[in-house]
């Protein structure tokens, strides 16, 4: 199940999202978070929102750089929702996956040595919805939503 999921999310993800951006180098971590703000402001996420979604993006862009060398960020916008429309962020990688998720989550935690920290644990922080699938030596999915917040 794990293997099918991860592999279709991988394999052909272009059909289904809005921005796809292969992590290979450590400049596409810059442009994941460039598209992933440019929507977000297209959809109308406040300065705030687009920040933190930002973040977000340039953050699971960073570890799959550092831990699993390649795979991809996905973006679609969720409009089914005409009230509180929203964005949601996929990463993907065949790396080398996560023996301890919940240490990993845990806030400030980092095997890194010039890292604030933030990471997994941030990403959790600053989107509304967080679900991660790992399996040591298979990788790992992130799948994370921020909705837009009415005023």
């Amino acid at each position: 199940m794990y293997e099918e999921k991860i592999t279709s999310i991988i394999e052909d993800p272009a059909q289904e999202f809005d921005i796809v951006v292969r992590i290979t180098r450590e400049e596409d971590i810059a442009v994941a978070r460039q598209m992933a703000k440019q929507l977000a402001q297209e959809i109308g996420f406040s300065l705030a929102d687009v920040t933190r979604i930002a973040t977000a993006v340039s953050e699971l862009a960073r570890n799959i750089y550092r831990y699993a060398r390649q795979g991809r960020i996905m973006i679609r916008k969720r409009l089914e929702d005409r009230d509180s429309p929203g964005i949601e962020v996929i990463a993907a990688d065949r790396g080398p996956g996560i023996p301890d998720v919940e240490l990993v989550l845990t806030r400030g935690y980092t095997t890194w040595e010039r890292s604030l920290g933030i990471g997994l644990s941030g990403v959790k922080r600053l989107m509304d919805s967080f679900a991660i699938h790992s399996e040591v030596g298979k990788g790992t999915v992130v799948i994370t939503e921020k909705r837009r917040r009415t005023f």
